[in-house]
């Protein structure tokens, strides 16, 4: 689809300069670009690839002297990465799921499908599920009894979504999601040993033989609006309550939430992310890839979170934190420095330890 770019610029709210009627049909980096290719440069470095490509057209950052690259026309971003935002959503044409009902979808009589949805091939829709308006599932996504799904919803591929499961509006969820397992939640008859050290911090008694009693997951997930679940990341359901993910949040791919975790609004959670049950995470909190939060603690509100973090106890909100076990980020930092000074101090030790021994 060919866009003029008058027409980018009026979307993203950007100032446009030279042939605004010129139509580009998609976006580029600058060493690649088409003629007919929007090329992107939206800082000083990128800008001499546009020598090396055809494009006739740019997106540059602020000041750029967009003539002086050879240019007809250009798009002026102040914020590249908001402009790249815009950009994407207005250029991408989305999956290719056909109006209407595929003939190879099984969906149960009992169920409700909102005016104007696309249903592809094998998607299997429950007793008394709900698919909101305009909703679009692509093919083999599963979706339980009574399970609710709100207007304008985007289901990849593959995607599961259990039984009773309740989800707000424009909700996405990527290839292989799954949105409604059971929790992992296990007993023993006996104190386990696992709860044995956790009272007494690693003191262990008698080691017996142990085997797990599985606890059944009653709960379901609640999801907000405007969520969105990465390829391959599971939610899982509550033991009683709900699991609960609140408007706004995002998940990238490879999350894990567990049993009964509360999220709160406009998250952003990380590749490899992991929640453990009953954690709280209150609104706005970043957790960077591989964070962990162990179970029943509460991280608060504006919390930022550094790759591989692990947080072990309640973290403040506001906070920013790095490091296994999750420290302020200026303590880890220091501490780093000290680690990497430890051999030159280790030396000196050894230094002062001989010239002490050979004192009278």
């Amino acid at each position: 689809m060919a866009h003029r770019i008058a027409d980018i610029a009026r979307a993203l709210g950007a100032v446009a300069e030279g042939d605004v009627d010129l139509t580009v049909t998609g976006a580029s980096e600058p060493a690649t670009a088409r003629a007919d290719q929007l090329a992107l440069a939206m800082d000083p470095r990128y800008g001499e690839g546009i020598a090396r490509g055809q494009a006739v057209a740019a997106m540059l950052w602020p000041g750029a002297d967009w003539q002086a690259f050879g240019l007809k026309a250009a798009i002026f971003a102040p914020r590249a990465r908001l402009a790249m935002a815009g950009l994407t959503r207005l250029m991408d044409p989305g999956p290719a799921i056909a109006p209407g009902v595929h003939p190879l979808a099984a969906i149960d009589p009992t169920a409700e499908i909102g005016p104007e949805a696309s249903i592809g091939p094998f998607v299997v829709i429950g007793a008394r599920a709900v698919i909101g308006p305009r909703a679009r599932i692509a093919a083999h996504v599963c979706v339980g009894a009574g399970a609710v799904i709100g207007s304008d919803a985007l289901i990849l591929d593959g995607a599961r979504i259990g039984h009773h499961v309740r989800i707000g509006d424009r909700f996405i969820a990527h290839p292989g999601a799954v949105i409604g397992a059971d929790g992992f939640s296990f007993v023993t008859p006996e104190k386990s040993g696992v709860e044995e050290i956790r009272e007494t911090l690693g003191v262990r008694q008698d080691i017996r033989a142990q085997s797990w009693k599985r606890i059944h997951s009653l709960g379901a997930v609640s999801i907000g609006d405007d969520v969105e679940i990465g390829a391959n990341s599971c939610v899982d359901r509550g033991t009683i309550r709900n699991t609960t993910i609140a408007a706004g949040t995002k998940l990238d791919n490879l999350v894990q939430v567990a049993h009964n975790v509360e999220i709160g609004r406009d998250c952003l959670l990380c590749g490899q992310v992991g929640i453990a049950g009953s954690a709280r995470i209150g609104d706005r909190v970043v957790l960077g890839g591989q964070c962990g939060v162990i179970d029943n603690i509460f991280v608060g509100d504006d919390v930022i979170a550094g790759a591989g973090t692990m947080i072990l106890t309640n973290a403040p909100a506001g906070r920013v934190l790095l490091g296994y076990p999750a420290l302020r980020m200026e303590t880890h930092v220091e501490l780093q420095k000290a680690l990497r000074r430890l051999p030159r101090l280790a030396a000196r030790v050894a230094e002062i330890e001989k010239v002490i021994t050979k004192l009278p």
